[in-house]
């Protein structure tokens, strides 16, 4: 699978999301250019903090490579990890995060502080801004709908 047809699968789950009345964020895990895991916003349906998509993700690579190193992974994320999901994905080596939107409030990779810049043991690649509008708008149109009712 390409870059594109990998992030268009988490905007895919993070309109999932969005359905369930949850924080439209979704995120793919791929080997290879083939999807391994999968995980979507689920703290609200939960009722748990961690539930993140990306913990979600990182949890379900490691069930289906039983292994907790994710080396050689790359994460696609519609939204910029957060500092919870930013520490999980050093701990869990991820090689390579791809991010559509910016979090300027919460951001943990470029917007608010660059955790991945710090003298932690893994320091994964980043690609920022990848499919950026599409990402952003689900955002934008989610909080839109929110505040319309």
């Amino acid at each position: 699978m390409t870059h594109r047809e990998l992030m268009t699968r988490a905007i895919e789950l993070a309109k999932q999301a969005a359905a369930d009345g949850e924080i439209p964020v979704g995120a793919v895990i791929s080997r290879d250019g083939e999807i391994i895991a999968e995980g979507r916003n689920l703290r609200e349906k939960g009722r748990n903090a961690l539930y993140h998509a990306e913990i979600i993700a990182i949890d379900n690579a490691c069930k289906a490579l039983d292994s907790w190193r994710l080396d050689d992974c790359i994460m696609y994320v519609t939204l910029e990890p957060c500092p919870m999901c930013t520490g999980a994905i050093i701990n869990s080596r991820i090689s390579k995060v791809v991010y559509g939107a910016y979090d300027l409030k919460a951001g943990s990779v470029d917007s608010v502080i660059d955790l991945f810049n710090l003298p932690y043991n893994h320091i994964p690649e980043v690609q920022a801004g990848f499919m950026e509008n599409e990402c952003k708008a689900l955002m934008t149109d989610f909080f839109k709908n929110l505040r319309n009712k």
